[in-house]
């Protein structure tokens, strides 16, 4: 309203006042008309940014049942190859709307919104090239698994959530006859997971398949009703779900499990390296930029992974020689050996794990100035997943603080778990790491939604390893033991720079990351296995974690140098977080740029 009354006034005062006060308006009036017109392309920008959130959530709706949105309750998403160009083409739309913006004299996060978008939609646009949607499944992501683990996050609060949840199960045969298309193509196209790798996705879906009804997490909501539905409803409800599971749902993972025996597993590929794969270099090199944010090649992180593993195994040799031993291979055996460094129930490895959480609990006042709401609690992997699964796994909580985040450990063969190792993993998935990265950013103000949800391999992981670190800083790991599971730990990851590279782009066998494991480490046969099969089918994701922790690591101690007696720990980390996931890149210049403030 001011702005509206101001420049009548002030032309009128030019014309009393001379040709200096006609200068003085026509120069007002124009600082008003650029004010509106940052304030107009300010409410464009975040229009866009509002449309594309709402965008996402309506085509992902398990992604706002997640964050504790109902209105997509009733649905899955759609994974037919008509939908991926359907996507393609909404996202072009977003890039033309951001383009047509300028953002000249806008704030500094709307700035860096924008950059952030467009950076995103134009990798989604070049990652079509790649058809990953053709291989849309492998033992460590897939829908055959992550529906049944998305039905402990779906609230139950009413009949309506309830008749929901029955509509969506009756919708899972559709889920996997579009993914059975699409894997169809990937076999036309020579897009195809390595045998070994769609071989233990059918012995997760058998396993799912062989669960009674009455302890399927299908079922599960049924064992529980809120206060306030009628016993007539609860049965009803409890019947519908019964006959779902019965003749939709186990019939729909029967039939992929067929698909794959008969049809895709035949097809697979030899080759561990995705190298394999037509365009596979090219594809590669697509994911060493989308985890790492950072322009590398593969040659250059090998050689990081060579360094890093050298450095820590001198670490860890000072360690063994003060416990007594001359070398790290007889200090592994022994530790191999001592039954009492190593689990004897899943009940005290998850345990060992909220007693270090516990600790942590106590030093975060001292690190960080901005502490998340969310609660923390451990809990096991489900038996069903635990064979191919990590170590362990974080889990958000919602955003309101409701329903906590999780740190999910896997208890699988709990015996040849060595407990020593246990305390910097707490560090990497609860706190301070993903716990408190994820949590801080759901709840953070003043951003747009979609910053506050995206994960960046490096930004994202290389926070959980430098987490781990930040233990050892404020006077953890007293145990000698656990200091050693720390750098086991660390070197874990360098390893990851060795053989992920090895395999895609060197073109190493299966054999040759097992072997560099087992002279490299003394990480138990398990966890070789199980991680050797993660790289060949996830190309790039583990080069995010050393990466990532190795740049934070060094934005850091950039601060500390520059700012000297000036240096905040609080502020730093601060910083780092209360933006939400961010590029490398981009943090870098963020760094910078706080530097200077501070100075």
């Amino acid at each position: 309203m001011g702005a509206h009354f101001a420049r009548p006034h002030s032309i009128k005062r030019a014309t009393a006042g001379g040709f200096g006060g006609l200068v003085l308006a026509v120069l007002f009036g124009t600082a008003i008309a650029s004010a509106q017109s940052v304030q107009a392309r300010s409410q464009a920008l975040n229009a866009v940014f509002t449309d594309y959130w709402q965008d996402h959530l309506r085509h992902t709706p398990e992604d706002a049942t997640v964050l504790g949105d109902k209105r997509y309750n009733d649905r899955w998403s759609d994974l037919s190859a008509e939908e991926v160009q359907r996507s393609v083409q909404r996202s072009r739309e977003y890039i033309q709307r951001l383009r047509a913006i300028d953002t000249t004299g806008l704030s500094k996060q709307d700035k860096l919104s924008a950059e952030l978008l467009l950076r995103n939609l134009l990798e989604d646009q070049e990652s079509v090239q790649f058809k990953e949607w053709e291989m849309p499944v492998n033992q460590i992501h897939g829908i055959h698994f992550e529906l049944p683990q998305l039905v402990a996050v779906i609230p139950f609060d009413d009949v309506k959530d309830y008749d929901n949840y029955i509509a969506r199960l009756k919708r899972v045969p559709l889920l996997f006859d579009q993914l059975t298309a699409d894997m169809k193509l990937g076999i036309d196209d020579g897009h195809v997971q390595p045998k070994l790798v769609s071989e233990k996705v059918l012995a997760q879906i058998n396993s799912i398949v062989a669960i009674k009804l009455e302890d399927s997490p299908f079922y599960a909501p049924t064992k529980k009703f809120p206060a306030g539905i009628s016993v007539d409803e609860q049965r009803r409800i409890t019947g519908e779900i019964s006959d779902v599971i019965a003749h939709d749902v186990i019939p729909a993972y029967q039939r992929f499990a067929r698909f794959l025996e008969t049809q895709y597993i035949p097809h697979g590929r030899t080759e561990p390296g995705i190298w394999a794969i037509p365009n596979g270099d090219a594809y590669y090199a697509f994911c060493i930029r989308s985890n790492t944010t950072l322009h590398m090649t593969a040659d250059q992180i090998h050689q990081i992974g060579l360094d890093e593993v050298k450095r820590d195994e001198a670490a860890m040799l000072v360690i063994a020689n003060k416990l007594g031993y001359k070398d790290l291979k007889s200090f592994n055996a022994a530790i191999k050996a001592n039954r009492k460094l190593h689990a004897a129930s899943k009940e005290q490895l998850l345990d060992t794990y909220r007693a270090d959480l516990d600790q942590m609990k106590t030093k975060l006042p001292e690190l960080f100035g901005t502490l998340p709401k969310a609660d923390l609690v451990v809990e096991a992997t489900p038996a069903y997943t635990e064979k191919q699964r990590p170590a362990a796994t974080y889990e958000p909580g919602s955003p309101d603080g409701k329903r906590p985040g999780r740190v999910v450990v896997n208890t699988y063969n709990f015996s040849e778990i060595y407990l020593g190792g246990a305390e910097s993993i707490a560090y990497h998935e609860g706190i301070p790491g993903h716990h408190l990265q994820f949590s801080i950013a759901l709840e953070l103000s003043g951003i747009p939604e979609f910053r506050k949800k995206k994960e960046y391999t490096a930004y994202t992981e290389g926070w959980g390893l430098y987490a781990e670190q930040l233990g050892k800083d404020v006077g953890f790991y007293q145990d000698p033991y656990s200091d050693y599971g720390r750098l086991q730990g660390d070197i874990w990851r360098a390893i990851r720079l060795v053989v992920d590279t090895g395999l895609h782009s060197k073109h190493w066998t299966r054999q040759q990351v097992v072997d560099y494991f087992h002279e490299h480490s003394s990480i138990d046969e398990t966890n070789v296995q199980r991680e050797t099969d993660r790289y060949i089918a996830w190309p790039g994701q583990a080069l995010g974690y050393k990466v990532g922790q190795l740049k934070l690591l060094e934005f850091r101690q950039r601060a500390q140098t520059q700012l000297g007696a000036k240096f905040d720990i609080r502020k730093f980390h601060d910083l780092i977080l209360d933006s939400g996931a961010l590029p490398l890149d981009v943090l870098d210049i963020s760094v910078n740029d706080w530097i200077a403030s501070q100075k």
